[in-house]
């Protein structure tokens, strides 16, 4: 079979490429676990020089890499260039700080002496999405491989292009050979390649659907998971909060990616004492964001990434009016070539609507009305996902108490949701488990050893 990369900007096929055949990926999993085997004994620094390497490789060539980007999903070219310069900025973190994430750690017993260590597992299957191609990928890779382990990489579909490039990257920074291998297959590939037992692990970034596919394989088979996978993102603001920059901020939220975000926000919840204000100041914000040519730099929303997806986005636009929701921006399909989707403002949102129940995954930002703080809460916990949130409030002291009562992998206070690689990433509830970055995502693919000497 054959996988088409197509720029969503035009409909053009840009390419299209064979699947990596069965033996061909025998192939990838035998010279990935082998060069796991030499790669594990390597000392931290001889990691942190070939990881510092990748991060150079990155950079050298950031103008190519982010227009392939730009060409194969339809980021504007000025995220594509901020995401290559991010995922070079990760490597150059976990090349500086993997050893100490990693180090012994003593323990005192009844042994002479006790402490814990931190092994390599193996090769880590990772099941990779459309929407950050780079990102999503090196935010795994870069912690993985400084952790001992190897990687394959089973990238988005419509992404081969960014998949094989980020390949390249690793070839280039002089990485072994296979110990880093993107294969191009289908879902019953992936399922082989979670049997297959030189896997000892995967990870997923994608829908919920796909999340318990890989879940229930790699459970059947003991191997361990970490997930993140959709969000419904609140965005909560309060009576004290400075609403202009609140809703300067909230389009950012909501637009960042064209909309395709997982942490971006979603449902816009704001206390009656200032919801019509702040619908003023959020649709004049959402209005002035230039919607076109992605490869301009003008441009802050270019195309959704598949017309398909464009599609179903405006179906849950459409029966969230038909339930109710008032529209005040946007909400049509544009005429002419592309999968564009203007951003678009929703207001009148509750319960039972789409825009409230279910993941919005474009540039639709659903305005909700609460009656106080604790209505907010409550409206924000009223949701199947748990990622991320955003609370705007004066109150330092508020925003501290409310935070653990939000339910959410991260809270972000009167600034926007972002993944950091500084701090852990990671949802609860269907949002998925597992940790992403920080000391925390490094030891998710390790092995936590205890050791006792009398």
């Amino acid at each position: 079979m054959s996988i088409q990369s197509v720029n969503p900007a035009t409909g053009e096929t840009l390419e299209t490429m064979e699947e990596t055949s069965t033996a061909q990926i025998e192939q990838a999993l035998a010279r990935a676990h082998a060069a796991f085997l030499e790669w594990r004994t390597r000392p931290f620094a001889e990691r942190a020089r070939l990881m510092r390497a990748a991060a150079k490789e990155l950079r050298a060539n950031k103008a190519e890499y982010a227009m392939t980007m730009t060409r194969e999903m339809g980021k504007p070219i000025t995220q594509a260039e901020a995401e290559v310069e991010k995922s070079a900025g990760t490597c150059d973190y976990y090349a500086e700080h993997a050893e100490a994430f990693l180090a012994e750690q003593p323990r005192e017993t009844d042994a002479t002496r006790s402490y814990v260590r931190f092994d390599p597992l193996g090769v880590v299957l990772a099941v990779m999405p459309w929407n950050f191609p780079y990102w999503q990928v090196f935010r795994f890779a870069a912690p993985a491989l400084m952790a001992g382990n190897g990687g394959i990489l089973k990238h988005a579909s419509n992404v081969p292009r960014c998949a094989l490039q980020i390949d390249q990257v690793f070839r280039r920074a002089g990485f072994p050979e296979g110990l880093f291998k993107t294969v191009l297959t289908n879902a019953a590939g992936v399922k082989e390649i979670i049997a297959d037992p030189r896997i000892v692990a995967a990870t997923l970034t994608g829908s919920g659907r796909a999340g318990m596919a890989v879940a229930e394989q790699s459970g059947r088979m003991l191997k361990k998971t970490v997930l993140e996978l959709g969000g419904s993102d609140p965005f909560i603001v309060l009576a004290d909060a400075d609403v202009d920059a609140a809703a300067r901020a909230a389009a950012d939220a909501r637009l960042i990616n064209s909309g395709q975000s997982c942490i971006a926000a979603k449902r816009f919840i704001v206390v009656e004492p200032v919801v019509d204000r702040f619908l003023e100041r959020f649709k004049t914000e959402m209005g002035a964001r230039r919607m076109g040519d992605p490869t301009s730099r003008e441009t802050a929303v270019g195309p959704q990434a598949r017309v398909d997806l464009r599609d179903e986005l405006h179906k849950q636009v459409t029966e969230s009016i038909k339930r109710g929701a008032r529209r005040m921006l946007g909400a049509e399909v544009p005429a002419g070539k592309g999968a564009f989707y203007p951003p678009t403002l929703l207001a009148a949102v509750d319960k039972g609507m789409p825009a409230f129940d279910e993941e919005t995954f474009g540039p639709v930002a659903a305005v909700i009305t609460a009656k106080d703080e604790t209505d907010a809460i409550r409206l924000a916990n009223d949701s199947p996902y748990g990622l991320g949130a955003a609370l705007w409030t004066a109150d330092r002291t508020r925003a501290e108490r409310l935070a653990a009562q939000i339910e959410a992998g991260a809270v972000f206070v009167n600034g926007i949701v972002k993944s950091d690689p500084r701090l852990p990433f990671g949802g609860i509830k269907r949002s998925g488990y597992g940790r992403e970055l920080a000391e925390y995502g490094i030891r998710e693919f390790v092995n936590i050893k205890s050791v006792w000497i009398a």
